[in-house]
Parts: C-alpha cells; structure tokens; sequence
C-alpha cells in the first residue's frame, strides 16, 4: 500500500497539489491522505484521480522532516508524512520525504506499507 499525504495552504489550487505529487516521482498510489481541515482542498484531486482521500490527526506523529512551525500548530514536523503514516497504519515508512511545489502552496509526501500475504 502506497499513500501521498499532503500538507497545503487553504485554499491552494489543484496544480499545486498535483505538482506536488509529481515531485515525489510516485505514480502507483492506493490513497491519498490530508487533516481534516484540509479535505476541501484534495477532494477534487482525489476524485481526479480517482483514489480515496483519508482524513488523518496527525499529532503526535514522529515525522523523517520538521518544520517548526508546523510542530506548534499541528504537533508534528510536517502535515504530508504524518498523513501518509497514518493512512498507511502500523509497519508504515516514509518512502518519498516532502517535496514542495514550485508555488510553495503544497507539499507531499510518500509513505508505503508493505503488504503481509
């Protein structure tokens, strides 16, 4: 199982987000995950890409990178990998650190769980 988590300025534009994406290189994607109040924002690129969009708490998540001022408002280092990790469940790692994109308005991230037969 593959999950891009996104962090996003409100209001960002869907190029942002996809652009976003794109700069993880990933393509095979089984979810794409958010905080709740983020959900307007990815609705449209889930349904674009016809994936399911999963709301995530995501304090207290120990992620790869931190931003400070994310820790403070959301206790984690950043919004993307900790919606990633959550959405994927327990055994799951970060694969793909976050990418920003070009606009500055979004981030992504790539978390993957391994799949037990």
């Amino acid at each position: 199982m593959r999950v891009a988590g996104f962090g996003c300025r409100p209001g960002a534009p869907i190029e942002a987000l996809r652009d976003a994406l794109a700069r993880t290189g990933m393509q095979e994607l089984s979810a794409l995950a958010t905080i709740p109040v983020r959900e307007t924002e990815l609705t449209a690129l889930a349904r674009a890409l016809d994936l399911p969009l999963h709301l995530s708490e995501v304090a207290g998540i120990t992620t790869p990178t931190r931003s400070e001022r994310i820790q403070a408002m959301h206790g984690t280092g950043s919004i993307a990998e900790a919606a990633a990790l959550s959405a994927c469940g327990p055994g799951a790692r970060i694969i793909v650190t976050r990418v920003t994109s070009t606009c500055g308005r979004a981030t992504a991230a790539i978390a993957e769980r391994k799949e037990t037969p």
